[in-house]
C-alpha cells in the first residue's frame, strides 16, 4: 500500500483522482487524546505489513494529518483533524467521518456527545456515512459500554440521523476492532 503522511493546513477536502482511482476523503474526528493518531498509525501498519506491531509513539495532532490508504484497489484519504481544531471542523466536512470517543474518560463523555451531535447535524454531512468508535475498551473503565451508549442516547441518535451510522467498540492500542474499522472503510470507499 501507498503510505503518505503530510502535515497540511490548507483545505483539501475535495475528492482527488490519482492513478486512475477517485480518492474519497474521510475525516477522523474526536476530542484531544481519544486515540485518533494511534488508530491511523495502526491502520497504516496493518495495510503495509499485515501485522500488529508494538504500540507506536504518538503526539497530539496540531493542525491536520493526511494519510492515504489503499484498500483492495480503493483509495481513501483519511484527514485527521486535531481535537483542538473542533471549532473549524465543519469547514472540512465532506464524504464520510470517523468520530472517536475515549470510552475510558468519563469526564469527556458529555463534551464528546455535543461534538457528535454537531457533526451529525451539519448540512454537508447530511448523507455522509459516519462511524462512531468507542475507543480504549482495553482500559479500566468506570462505566460499561451500555451505560456510555445510554448517556449518548445512541439509539435515539441513530433513529433520528439522516446519514448511515455505524457504532463499533475498539482498542487502537491492543488492535481489537481494527478489522471491523477496515471493513467499514472498504464499504464506504469509492470504487
Amino acid at each position: 500500500g501507498v503510505r503518505i503522511i503530510t502535515l497540511a493546513l490548507a483545505d483539501a477536502s475535495t475528492s482527488r483522482v490519482t492513478g486512475g482511482f477517485k480518492q474519497e476523503t474521510c475525516l477522523l474526528l474526536g476530542a484531544t487524546g481519544v486515540g485518533k493518531t494511534l488508530l491511523l498509525k495502526r491502520l497504516q501498519n496493518i495495510l503495509c505489513t499485515r501485522e500488529l506491531e508494538s504500540t507506536p509513539p504518538t503526539l497530539p495532532t496540531v493542525g491536520t494529518n493526511l494519510t492515504d490508504l489503499t484498500l483492495k484497489k480503493k483509495k481513501v484519504t483519511v484527514r485527521e483533524l486535531g481535537g483542538c481544531m473542533g471549532p473549524i471542523w465543519p469547514s472540512y466536512f465532506k464524504d464520510c467521518s470517523f468520530f472517536v470517543v475515549d470510552s475510558a474518560n468519563t469526564a469527556q463523555i458529555s463534551s464528546s456527545c455535543i461534538q457528535l451531535l454537531s457533526i451529525l447535524s451539519a448540512e454537508s454531512l447530511h448523507n455522509a456515512p459516519v462511524l462512531i468508535l468507542f475507543n480504549k475498551r482495553d482500559m479500566p473503565c468506570i462505566m460499561s459500554l451500555t451505560e456510555i451508549k445510554s448517556l449518548f442516547r445512541m439509539d435515539d441518535i441513530i433513529a433520528s440521523a439522516t446519514q448511515p451510522i455505524t457504532v463499533l467498540e475498539m482498542s487502537a492500542r491492543s488492535g481489537e476492532g481494527l478489522k471491523e474499522v477496515m471493513s467499514w472503510l472498504e464499504s464506504v470507499a469509492v470504487k
